[in-house]
């Protein structure tokens, strides 16, 4: 029974790591502009499928095609901000909400006309060889995936915490009206969210492509795991969606191994139920209290 808990624990980790980037895509549009982007999911989509077309139909060497397909993507979530939430200023949350949701099936359906219903996969980009570990097997992609969303998860705390750019974000989360009094340009910083909402969007699409192929409705249920590790480990804090992101990936894991994989999604999001009963602002979240 327990043979099997080592390569469980891999393929966690790793879809895990997927859900974590677009997790944390969430909390940065969420923490910046107060909105629920319900196209996160679409990100990851346009992200693989233009690479996979890139690359494939075009036959661009597959750097050159990722950097396009990232860029491609940069500016969809920037044309969302600009022309779609920047247009809605001062609209309800739920209808925000349906204009997230609108903008997700409105992409879905520009993917479904230009790239077709097939399913598309991305060359592995290196072996294919698995790497043995005890009674585990690992592909070399699971690692580029892990390894991938560390080393993005760790360049966001970064931009965060040390940069000029990062910090302005950061203080029109906190409160546009005084981050504007102190000159910090709140159009340009919701922008620089969006944009970067979209980066980890498409190369987490980009890096499970491989693994896990793509399709125009890719994005769907990737978007819907996001949300709920985003809200599992707390929407507010970045860095706890990212951890959400890699408890549902083992929770899922383990559920399939250990219960039936036809349970795993009911599982997760049984668990995600019980998390916002007990403490709705997510395991990792801060509790706040307000002074009436």
């Amino acid at each position: 029974m327990w043979d099997q808990l080592p390569q469980l624990l891999i393929t966690g980790v790793t879809i895990g790591a997927t859900y974590a980037l677009v997790a944390l895509g969430f909390a940065i549009i969420y923490n910046a502009s107060d909105v629920v982007n319900f196209a996160q999911g679409e990100f990851v989509m346009i992200g693989a499928m233009s690479t996979v077309f890139l690359s494939g139909n075009s036959g661009l060497p597959l750097p050159l095609a990722v950097l396009l397909a990232v860029g491609l993507t940069i500016l969809v979530g920037m044309a969302l901000q600009r022309f779609a939430i920047a247009r809605s200023r001062g609209a309800t949350v739920v209808a925000m909400i349906i204009i997230t949701i609108g903008a997700s099936i409105f992409l879905r359906g520009v993917a479904l006309v230009v790239w077709g219903k097939e399913i598309k996969q991305l060359p592995h980009f290196f072996s294919e060889s698995p790497i043995v570990l005890g009674s585990a097997t690992l592909l070399p992609q699971n690692l580029v995936v892990m390894i991938g969303a560390l080393l993005l998860v760790l360049a966001v705390h970064y931009f965060f915490q040390h940069t000029r750019s990062g910090k302005a974000v950061l203080a029109c989360s906190y409160n546009r009206t005084a981050a504007a009094l102190m000159g910090i340009n709140v159009g340009m910083m919701m922008l620089i969210a969006y944009a970067l909402s979209a980066f980890l969007g498409a190369v987490a699409g980009i890096l499970i492509a491989p693994i896990a192929y793509t399709s125009y409705d890719a994005g769907v249920m990737l978007g819907l795991k996001g949300f709920s590790a985003a809200i599992l480990g707390g929407m507010g804090s970045p860095m706890g969606a990212v951890a959400g992101g890699v408890l549902l990936g083992l929770i899922e894991s383990l559920s399939a191994g250990y219960i039936s994989s036809g349970y795993k999604d009911a599982i997760g999001f049984l668990i995600l139920l019980l998390v916002l009963f007990f403490r709705p602002g997510g395991i990792f979240g801060k509790t706040s209290a307000e002074r009436v």
